[in-house]
């Protein structure tokens, strides 16, 4: 028994130091202007495409449409106001929904990029593709650039062969990291973000079917705290990172988008903050710490 335990520790051992080699940390960031802290905020413009998949009742697709009608404004309007260059992982299918609001976030300077065609990444290789360069392919044509970006699980393999250099999905790391395939190739850099800095899972209510006792609607002053002390944690350390997650059909009513009001003029005061585009992030990262063995 003893030795099929040592066996049994030793694979997983084994599996956990091939993991740990795909990873390779941003040891030491240098933002500009000596910044302590860049700080990402993100919004996954899902509308009601999710709530679809997920075959869920008028209520929430309602509220999915409520957040390309108005939520996406008013967080454009938030981003403009304060200077901040926002990254807007945007589905392809919403250019057919909502084309004004994509065009008019691009306009504004901010990042729109993929964030699957209709937020999901099939199995099957060859319709992945199709899903890519549809998705890559609109968003191109409504925004004038392409994206360089994704918010998905998309494979490493297609993402760089379609001139992606960034992901921003996962929590193995609170930092930048570059990120390889188990076999060592196709390098992207992953900018993570984490559920406890993600709107949905505190203001959802009828979440995805989740019952009654599992719902949760903070009060939006609760949020920001938790927020503002996961931003001066990283403050402190220097060379710090938070990516906010945001969605327009959660943080575009109106008492949270005074809460991102008060939490971005709150971090301004505080200093030594860089509000840049997840694209920023991404090659500065590539500028001042490429990867080992450079781009594959």
């Amino acid at each position: 028994m003893t030795e099929n335990l040592h066996a049994e520790l030793d694979e997983i051992g084994a599996v956990a130091q091939r993991h740990l080699a795909r990873h390779e940390p941003v040891t030491d960031p240098k933002w500009p202007g000596d910044a302590r802290i860049a700080v990402n905020f993100t919004a996954d413009f899902d509308a009601m495409l999710l709530r679809r998949l997920m075959n869920e009742p008028p209520m929430q697709l309602a509220k999915g449409e409520f957040g390309g009608r108005v939520g996406i404004w008013r967080l454009i309007e938030l981003f403009d106001s304060h200077d901040v260059q926002a990254t807007i992982f945007t589905p392809g299918r919403i250019c057919e929904l909502y084309p004004r609001a994509v065009a008019a976030a691009a306009q504004s300077g901010h990042e729109v990029t993929d964030h699957m065609w209709e937020h999901r990444v099939p199995k099957e290789p060859e319709l992945e593709r199709d899903h890519l360069s549809r998705s890559t392919e609109a968003l191109e044509r409504l925004t004038g650039k392409r994206g360089v970006g994704t918010r998905s699980g998309h494979s490493h393999g297609l993402l760089r062969e379609l001139g992606y250099i960034y992901r921003s999905n996962g929590s193995a790391s609170h930092r930048p990291h570059y990120l390889r395939d188990p076999d060592g190739s196709n390098v992207l850099i992953n900018l993570p973000f984490h559920y406890s800095i993600d709107d949905a899972m505190f203001y959802s209510f009828a979440w995805m079917g989740t019952p009654v006792a599992a719902q949760r609607i903070s009060d939006p002053e609760r949020v920001m705290e938790l927020w503002w002390e996961a931003f001066l944690q990283q403050h402190a350390q220097g060379g710090g990172y938070l990516n906010i997650c945001l969605h327009p059909f959660v943080s575009g009513r109106a008492q949270r988008v005074l809460m991102l009001d008060r939490l971005i003029r709150r971090m301004k005061e505080k200093g030594g903050v860089w509000f840049p585009s997840c694209e920023a992030v991404a090659r500065h990262c590539i500028a001042v710490q490429p990867p080992a063995g450079g781009w594959n």
